[in-house]
């Protein structure tokens, strides 16, 4: 270091002079004709009046007041159908909602299987499965890979357990009663 400043000394030299002098400059043209400071009044000072510009918020009537003296547009009545082709298409979701629904066996009625007979199915999993409405080992034993791809998807933190503890084969055994044949390959029941 000491060497690279032996050998660049007027470099260095003219780079210091540069910087005081913009420094200098600078300091110079900040404090010219800068008014001196001083304290403006504040709403928050002690003894200031409050702010007008809040008084005006308390002083206004209420929304709900001034609501009831508005008249809707005379283009009203165009955006009529709107609200009645949305109310169509509710309806009809709600049309198929519950289709599905009375599609779905009834738990309650004493139809659902033990799913947690399935190795890898334990309690919190039967109970997301019957809220997706599948509580018959006949269900799991039908599912094609589109619905196994369905369910997975709204299994959250458990996805890919379908495959992975083969599920639709073991519900295969379970739904046929052949308890010998799911023992041999999954394991006592």
């Amino acid at each position: 270091m000491v060497q690279m400043i032996e050998a660049n000394w007027l470099a260095f030299v003219l780079a210091l002079a540069i910087g005081l002098l913009v420094a200098w400059w600078l300091f110079a043209r900040g404090s010219k004709g800068a008014e001196p400071r001083s304290h403006r009044p504040d709403v928050l000072d002690e003894g200031a009046e409050p702010a007008r510009r809040n008084q005006a918020f308390i002083d206004a009537p209420s929304a709900a007041s001034a609501s009831a003296a508005i008249t809707p547009p005379p283009q009203a009545g165009a955006m009529a159908g709107v609200g009645e082709v949305i109310a169509v298409a509710a309806q009809d979701e709600v049309e198929e909602a519950e289709a599905e629904a009375a599609s779905r066996p009834d738990p309650a009625a004493g139809e659902a299987d033990d799913l947690g007979r399935i190795k890898g199915l334990g309690p919190k999993l039967v109970v997301l499965l019957q809220s997706l409405g599948v509580t018959r080992f006949e269900q799991i034993a039908g599912w094609s890979e589109e619905d196994i791809d369905r369910i997975d998807a709204q299994l959250g933190a458990f996805a890919g357990r379908i495959r992975r503890d083969s599920w639709v084969e073991q519900a295969k055994f379970l739904a046929s009663g052949d308890t010998a044949g799911f023992e041999a390959r999954f394991g006592k029941l």
